[in-house]
């Protein structure tokens, strides 16, 4: 494929970390799989860049040839780095001199998948990898199990393996054995039903395939023969399926209508779909992600400890048929993998390994004296004192003149109606008062969460002293953000692409317009890292749920008081507050919206910050209207 010619100011650059390098893996993992990424897709349209913390020594720049074949490299420390990247964990992707920057593992590696086949569109296949409807590890890892897997906690599980498997006894990590589980469970696909009862079809055909054979006389050689030819026609339709997006094929389609045994059989009576590769039937950038991960984990179990290998039949199986995926092969000859001959293992049930039932997940607590609805919740709030109370809006008259400023910082240059419009006017009202009252020359403010830009273009706009940065992991609503700030001229701004861990800058002020569920919780959580001011405005409260990171209710008053199953029954209610809803039940929702706000304030007042729970004005700005709002003591 020919570079791609762009000017300087277009050229992309990304930023890879380097720690060290062993046969055929660059560390951190991270890297590796990014730089197998780019083989993968033939892409040499970006100007690579690895990042160190260290004198790197002669050895390392040996690299070059050995691991990275025909790919420009430049060795940097972390001081080189734009202004921009040294804000946010790497992987990143910026373009030279810009403000717009693209960091975390999962959204550099779409990133590249997207602009590979920008550059050359006949390779379709690519945008395959972005799974149905390209939401493969789209979600965050902090609300999806399976991103947080695939993209932080196997690699770090596996980079700590290989740290530790010299020298220590074989402790294999869990996140290996939810893989497997994973494995092993069926999988559900958006043509789901269709599949399934192709799959019954073909499961009779085979059981029906012997009677018809039963009863003549065949020599042994003859038999052999068939029973060959069976097996290679009872190919699972899995099989058929995965391999078709794979090729010119077209999926496996019945030209004639399914018999009637088939076409009425209930739902549940049909069979379940296998996995082929780790999301279900297609290859996907999932695979590619955890490939690197995985072939280093079983070169050390096939080296030290081989009798450990027939505890991961499933994921000895997935190894040796990615390796059939076109190009696969390839691309890890040229990032220096030698990818590995394993024995075929019978796949064996979860009770083969007792440590498959005891894998972490979210589990709600049992409570045998839960009732259930809300005032019965908030009966038993009040008995501890803890009541429905919000703090004084210091100024609900408070209003910026729209009017006079440019038409790119108000939302009605967006696409919306022109009541939506005036509502997210107000809200603005809300949270800018806030903020600028708060904000100092020189600060630094983050809208995280931040959408099309409507709080942080505005902020920028009225703050030219501070350095306002927005956050948010949604590509498209941030390139409409960044156009909005472009025509305002505006030289205070920054753009990051990313969920919102990724972004380890320091900063004074976190703001957030509506952020969903446990979004709220993880932008005061930033903050309080940071000792930042927060202006947080929550939504989705029937989102909110226990995560890895938090578990609720979150402050100590809370706790001694409710179940995680009652305070889950006030957040399903906080979400009855829309405007068509019956007043009281409207009046219901508000209560049971600033009780959980409550405990969110609580658990930050215990972390040392002074926090009120604010009701916009006015609240027909939007039917989640309350302001968190918090500075630290």
């Amino acid at each position: 494929m020919k570079a791609i010619k762009k000017s300087l100011t277009e050229e992309e650059y990304l930023y890879l970390d380097f720690s060290h390098q062993t046969k055929g893996c660059i560390f951190p993992l991270h890297t590796s799989v990014t730089l197998f990424l780019l083989s993968y897709c033939d892409c040499k349209i970006f100007k690579i860049c690895l990042v160190v913390t260290k004198e790197v020594s002669a050895d390392s720049l040996l690299l070059r040839d050995d691991l990275i074949q025909d790919v420009e490299i430049q060795i940097i420390s972390r001081q080189q780095l734009p202004p921009i990247v040294q804000n946010c964990c790497l992987p990143a992707v910026v373009e030279r001199s810009d403000n717009f920057c693209r960091a975390g593992l999962a959204v550099v590696l779409r990133h590249i998948i997207q602009k590979s086949y920008e550059a050359d569109p006949l390779k379709k296949e690519l945008l395959e990898l972005l799974g149905f409807k390209k939401t493969c590890l789209k979600a965050c890892a902090e609300v999806s199990q399976w991103t947080r897997l695939c993209e932080l906690t196997i690699p770090l599980a596996i980079e700590n393996f290989l740290r530790e498997s010299s020298d220590q006894p074989l402790n294999i990590p869990v996140e290996i054995l939810q893989l497997e589980k994973k494995l092993s469970e069926p999988v559900r696909v958006h043509n789901d039903d269709k599949l399934r009862r192709q799959k019954l079809k073909q499961q009779k055909a085979d059981e029906a395939e012997p009677h018809l054979t039963k009863g003549k006389a065949k020599s042994k050689v003859h038999t052999q023969e068939t029973s060959e030819e069976l097996d290679s026609a009872s190919k699972s339709l899995e099989l058929k399926v995965a391999f078709s997006k794979l090729t010119v094929q077209e999926e496996p389609a019945t030209t004639n209508r399914e018999p009637s045994h088939i076409r009425k059989a209930k739902a549940s009576d049909l069979p379940p779909l296998e996995h082929v590769f780790a999301e279900g039937l297609y290859f996907t950038l999932a695979d590619i992600v955890l490939l690197p991960c995985i072939h280093h984990f079983l070169v050390i179990i096939c080296k030290k400890f081989s009798e450990k290998l027939v505890e991961f039949p499933l994921l000895t199986s997935w190894y040796q048929r990615i390796q059939e995926v076109p190009r696969v092969k390839i691309a890890a000859s040229k990032c220096g993998i030698q990818f590995l001959h394993l024995p075929e293992l019978l796949t064996t049930s979860t009770e083969h390994h007792p440590n498959l039932s005891e894998v972490p997940g979210v589990e709600e607590q049992n409570d045998p004296l839960f009732i259930g609805g809300p005032r019965p919740t908030m009966a038993k709030l009040m008995e501890k004192g803890i009541e429905v109370m919000f703090s004084p809006h210091p100024c609900p008259t408070w209003t910026l003149d729209w009017n006079v400023l440019p038409a790119a910082v108000s939302p009605k240059e967006g696409k919306m109606s022109s009541d939506r419009a005036l509502r997210k006017q107000q809200q603005l009202n809300n949270l800018v008062y806030m903020v600028t009252n708060q904000a100092k020359p020189g600060d630094r403010i983050v809208d995280f969460c931040s959408g099309g830009g409507h709080v942080g273009i505005v902020l920028a706009h009225m703050l030219p002293s501070c350095q306002v940065t927005l956050i948010e992991n949604k590509e498209l609503s941030l390139i409409r953000a960044k156009k909005r700030s472009n025509e305002l001229g505006l030289n205070n701004i920054w753009f990051i692409q990313a969920n919102m861990e990724y972004f380890t800058g320091m900063f004074n002020i976190g703001v957030a317009l509506h952020a969903c569920g446990v979004a709220t919780d993880m932008v005061i959580e930033h903050c309080i890292k940071t000792r930042a001011s927060f202006v947080t405005c929550p939504c989705c409260y029937g989102f909110i749920q226990n995560t890895s990171k938090f578990n609720f209710p979150k402050s100590e008053q809370f706790k001694k008081t409710l179940s995680y199953k009652e305070h889950m029954i006030l957040c399903r209610f906080a979400d009855q507050t829309a405007a068509q809803l019956p007043p009281q039940r409207r009046l219901i929702g508000k209560q049971c919206m600033c009780l959980v706000d409550l405990d969110r304030a609580r658990a930050a007042e215990e972390c040392g910050y002074s926090v009120q729970v604010i009701s916009m004005e006015p609240e027909s700005c939007s039917p989640k209207n309350n302001m968190i709002v918090g500075i630290p003591i």
